[in-house]
């Protein structure tokens, strides 16, 4: 098929990837412009912009999609691909290529529509997750889903680790969807068991030692690596990218043990990996070495 892709951050590179080989022809590759990073601050491309151009594709970086339906239309797609673009289409890019626009969702739709269903998955408890193929409409993920694939969620798995694996499954499940794509049912999704996961904000990643250790597990897990939920000791903040569930009891935020064990509201967290302001992450054993936490001090 003659595809338009249409994608921006890491999570997209490999479904990019498995449409070159699965031998799609690339009619041009949309995503969202360069911007600052760095300490310097200069431009830096997407990670989707990188690639595209390393294969030699036509990459567009539009700030907005209005104003660009005659040269999307140009294009004469037989359907465009749409995973982590960062735009909403118009309807008249929707209605452009011949079989309209498929999107990658990172969840089992109706569940988690919207901006993080990976971290809001996780940080729900859920057991499982996994990716839609979804015909693309004017609603916020609400068209009808054309394949899926569910996956658990491991009980120490953290959104990067998880981001990956469905990554990889999207990547597939596309290629499966576009060689099926004339007899593949369009199941409308139900109305029933609608959630949306809202864009993850900064303020919610302090840690709330008074929670179950449950709940802090899962928001450890589900920020990690980004934003990272963060906690303070002797005026230093701490980044948590890792943890598990631990047996203990104290008073909320106090360190148990040398093993990095915290009590929370009830039970308690063993934190895996983290990391201090301006260092980078470390597993626990070596970041104990260089910044010891005895037994007693509080978070």
């Amino acid at each position: 098929m003659r595809v338009v892709f249409m994608g921006t951050p890491e999570f997209s590179v490999p479904v990019l990837d498995a449409l070159v080989e699965a031998g799609h022809e690339i009619a041009a590759v949309y995503c969202q412009p360069p911007r600052p990073a760095g300490r310097g601050k200069k431009d830096r491309p997407t990670p989707v912009h990188a690639r595209a151009e390393a294969l030699g594709f036509e990459v567009r970086t539009p700030v907005s999609l209005k104003g660009e339906q005659d040269a999307f239309a140009a294009l004469n797609a037989d359907i465009a691909v749409v995973v982590a673009y960062g735009l909403i289409l118009p309807q008249a890019i929707l209605d452009a290529p011949h079989h309209g626009c498929l999107n990658i969702h990172a969840s089992l739709l109706p569940r988690w529509r919207g901006a993080a269903p990976i971290h809001r998955a996780i940080m729900a408890g859920d057991a499982e997750t996994g990716v839609c193929i979804m015909q693309m409409e004017a609603g916020l993920d609400t068209g009808p889903v054309l394949l899926r694939q569910a996956t658990e969620i491991g009980p120490e798995e953290t959104t990067g680790a998880l981001h990956d694996r469905l990554s990889l499954m999207g990547a597939h499940l596309i290629v499966e969807a576009l060689a099926r794509h004339g007899s593949l049912l369009r199941e409308p999704q139900p109305d029933t068991g609608v959630t949306y996961a809202e864009k993850i904000d900064k303020a919610e990643a302090r840690v709330n030692w008074t929670e179950p250790a449950a709940c802090v597990d899962r928001k450890i897990r589900g920020l990690s690596p980004f934003p990272g939920a963060w906690a303070e000791v002797a005026g230093q903040r701490l980044k948590f990218l890792a943890s598990r569930m631990a047996d203990g009891s104290g008073a909320p935020g106090e360190v148990l043990d040398d093993h990095l064990t915290i009590a929370c509201g009830s039970d308690a967290v063993e934190v895996l990996r983290l990391q201090r302001a301006g260092k980078g992450p470390q597993d626990r054993d070596e970041f104990l070495r260089g910044m010891p936490l005895p037994p007693g001090t509080r978070l």
